[in-house]
């Protein structure tokens, strides 16, 4: 495709991939291969049809199956590229919307085996395994939101993040209840996502995946969305109607690992062509599936193709890739002897950091105004500072030390959290290590774990306030958020794949209370620069106090990169209303109270200080003012000195 167009090849062009695509492709450094291999309708020599191409270097041959040659193998061959291991031709009349697959028998063990187009743009819904071709027509109207979306993105901006499954966000219960397709969600999830106030939607991956079951995470198609929902054209109308609201967009992208299905990429020419051979190396024994060999070259060309095609041709603002740990390590998740160390003896996976390297290098070389970020579970060092400086590269990485702790600690009966005062304010030792993403997400609310809600200790009520508290606490911390759908309002349940969020509960008010008090959070968030423009940099963070554990209080400043913009926050872990509580203050005069997550509109029982505070020369905390507050129950407050407008 060129310009949206059906692509003219000339009389004496043999093929689409030139010379020096091929040596590209098998020295590693190949990074746009969807243009080349798979199924790209072309006119040549007058005549519509089909160029295709595979690699699959141990195939003795390789033919085009599918509806127009009623799935005869052997019937439309393809010819082999010297040495390249690639096999490829045109195929005349075969045009949009045709089905097939690649039969391949291999040179080993009389092996015959029908794949799915690794690069196909589109594929069957399962349990239909064949490809599609297609091409990827669309014309966009997000030029707003592309020219500006170098500042909405970079890092002393607000990003507060709405993560979302997008098969069970709303499903129609009156018809099956099935998912509502990409163009059904174009028309309520952005302007939903504008008024919640987030910055950015995550999609949990919308790539083809054969197992509903596994929300994306068990990708088989890495340059084709999903077509439980619709089209390739439906998934990038849905993304421009979220650009053209001023939201962005993050896929999840899982290079860690992937399916056995047969019709996917395992064992694909009869040798193990993606995965590594040995199964201490290519088998993931937690999900069951297979591990890519970032060594070989042809691999690591396929990976981060992939990767640049979402950021190229969807138009996608960021990429969190799922599973960064289990890449680190050879001997993650396996016991001893079932792991194979690296070449000087240790336990680091040198082929697959070096990987992950390059697709950075790659995706900020070539798209500098988005983000990638990494869901890595441990202590590895520099994983979200540059390659040059020793670092992984990514932008962003998810704290799951913050998660863990903060909801084991709001999980405790308020009189024993003095006892685990820590878990509050550890963080604070290791906060600007990383350039870090505070995440609430699906997996904190599935098997077994109950809901964010359901985690909350006491009463309804008092489950109320804690989440309140919980979130508050979250917005009040120097990191970018995420928060996962549902969590918004407290749903009951934990979250399933197969049911709706229930929406139905905010015709209550508790409901609908945390709901706005989510909204006004994210609104201060992104309004106040203390809030957000140095969420990365230790000079925009300061202790007021975090030594009241008896009390269970904490007290802290956020400050901008103006020394007008600061932001008090106070945060009370107990349900014990505290009057005549002082804290140091940073300057005097009036201290205007701009949210209180106890206020009667967010389901709270109404303690405050008024509007507002005055602060008197009273030394306190090394402050030389202070100021005396009422501190509501389970409740977090945030006050702003006057001189700017909140």
């Amino acid at each position: 495709m060129k310009n949206g167009q059906t692509e003219t090849v000339a009389s004496d062009e043999m093929t689409l991939m030139s010379d020096e695509d091929v040596y590209l492709f098998n020295e590693g450094s190949h990074f746009h291969l969807y243009r080349k291999l798979g199924a790209h309708p072309v006119i040549r020599n007058g005549m519509a049809g089909t160029w295709f191409s595979v690699w699959a270097p141990d195939a003795e041959q390789v033919s085009v199956i599918g509806s127009f040659n009623d799935w005869k193998k052997g019937a439309h061959p393809l010819c082999r590229r010297e040495k390249s291991g690639i096999w490829e031709g045109f195929l005349p009349g075969v045009v949009k919307g045709t089905l097939y697959k690649f039969h391949i028998r291999s040179r080993f063990n009389s092996y015959e085996v029908e794949k799915t187009d690794p690069f196909a743009f589109f594929n069957e819904i399962p349990p239909k395994t064949a490809s599609i071709v297609w091409d990827l027509d669309y014309t966009w109207r997000d030029e707003k939101w592309m020219a500006s979306r170098n500042q909405r993105n970079a890092l002393d901006a607000p990003m507060s993040i709405y993560e979302m499954h997008v098969g069970s966000w709303k499903r129609v219960i009156q018809e099956g209840n099935r998912s509502l397709s990409y163009r059904e969600l174009a028309t309520t999830l952005p302007p939903y996502v504008q008024q919640m106030g987030f910055t950015h939607v995550e999609f949990l991956p919308v790539m083809d995946h054969p197992f509903f079951g596994s929300w994306g995470y068990q990708t088989t198609g890495y340059f084709a969305p999903s077509g439980y929902y619709g089209t390739p054209q439906d998934l990038m109308f849905l993304i421009d109607e979220l650009h053209r609201h001023n939201i962005g967009v993050i896929l999840d992208w899982v290079p860690s690992h992937f399916p056995t299905d047969g019709h996917g990429l395992s064992f694909f020419d009869g040798t193990h062509l993606y995965e590594h051979a040995d199964p201490r190396q290519g088998f993931q024994p937690d999900w069951k599936t297979l591990v890519f060999n970032y060594g070989r070259n042809e691999v690591r060309s396929v990976l981060i193709s992939s990767a640049l095609f979402w950021l190229d041709k969807y138009h996608a603002d960021g990429l969190r890739v799922d599973a960064v740990a289990s890449m680190l390590y050879l001997d993650y998740s396996r016991k001893e002897g079932e792991w194979i160390s690296n070449r000087y003896g240790g336990r680091e996976n040198l082929e697959a950091i070096a990987f992950l390297r390059r697709l950075n290098e790659a995706v900020y070389k070539n798209h500098p105004d988005v983000q990638t970020v990494a869901e890595e579970s441990t202590a590895w060092p520099l994983v979200s500072r540059p390659s040059y400086a020793g670092g992984l590269g990514f932008g962003l990485k998810w704290d799951m030390g913050w998660m863990h702790d903060s909801l084991e600690y709001m999980s405790q009966d308020p009189y024993f959290r003095k006892y685990q005062h820590y878990k509050l304010t550890f963080r604070m030792l290791y906060a600007f290590h990383e350039n870090f993403v505070l995440p609430l997400s699906h997996d904190e609310v599935v098997y077994g774990k109950g809901s964010l809600l359901g985690k909350m200790p006491g009463d309804d009520w008092q489950k109320f306030a804690n989440l309140r508290l919980l979130f508050g606490y979250m917005y009040a911390q120097p990191a970018k958020k995420l928060l996962f759908m549902g969590g918004e309002f407290g749903q009951r349940r934990e979250w399933t794949h197969d049911s709706t969020v229930e929406w139905d509960l905010l015709q209550d008010g508790r409901h609908s209370g945390l709901q706005q008090w989510v909204t006004d959070l994210n609104r201060l968030y992104r309004q106040e620069p203390a809030l957000h423009e140095r969420d990365l940099d230790p000079a925009g963070f300061e202790w007021v106090d975090c030594r009241d554990a008896e009390s269970s209080v904490v007290s802290l400043l956020r400050k901008g990169k103006s020394t007008d913009d600061e932001i008090l926050i106070v945060c009370n872990f107990t349900p014990i209303p505290r009057p005549n509580y002082r804290i140091g203050a940073s300057r005097g005069g009036f201290w205007k109270e701009v949210l209180n997550s106890d206020a009667t509109q967010y389901g709270g029982s109404g303690w405050g200080n008024l509007g507002g505070i005055d602060a008197v020369p009273i030394p306190l905390h090394g402050r030389v003012h202070s100021i005396t507050l009422t501190l509501p129950p389970l409740a977090a407050l945030f006050f702003k000195h006057p001189g700017r407008s909140s």
